[in-house]
């Protein structure tokens, strides 16, 4: 269990802290619901949330596998719906893994990693009426 505490600062904004090591975000709401968007709104917590468990649980099982995925790199792209009620329709995710560290994957393992990142914890937790595309370039040399 993790604790996170949140206080409302006004002006659409709110301070989380990570209970057990003190670490503080902040986010804002974005421009076009009304913020200054200065800051991640929560659903881009929601999408970089997504993006770090993939690679995070890509990276557990590497180190398992004696692989090393330093470098890798992913990219996700948050599609809110244009009808209310404002939701997440679709984060388009796609990681990008370098020749040094591609170079290493053997085919079976490229499709374990790929399986992985689709059942990362964060994409599990997800509402099916959301989609979540996700691609691996695997950049051979």
């Amino acid at each position: 269990m993790v604790d996170i505490h949140i206080a409302y600062e006004g002006e659409l904004r709110c301070r989380a802290t990570h209970g057990p090591s003190g670490t503080v975000l902040t986010t804002d709401a974005p421009v076009d619901n009304h913020g200054r968007g200065e800051s991640f709104s929560p659903t881009d917590l929601v999408a970089t949330a997504l993006g770090t468990c993939m690679v995070t649980v890509m990276g557990i099982f590497a180190r398992k596998s004696g692989l090393v995925l330093d470098g890798t790199k992913v990219h996700v792209k948050k599609i809110m719906t244009s009808a209310l009620p404002r939701r997440i329709a679709r984060l388009e995710a796609a990681i990008r893994v370098p020749p040094e560290v591609a170079s290493r994957v053997a085919p079976e393992g490229r499709v374990e990693l790929l399986h992985v990142a689709e059942t990362c914890p964060v994409r599990l937790s997800l509402l099916d009426a959301i989609e979540v595309p996700i691609a691996i370039a695997w950049e051979d040399a």
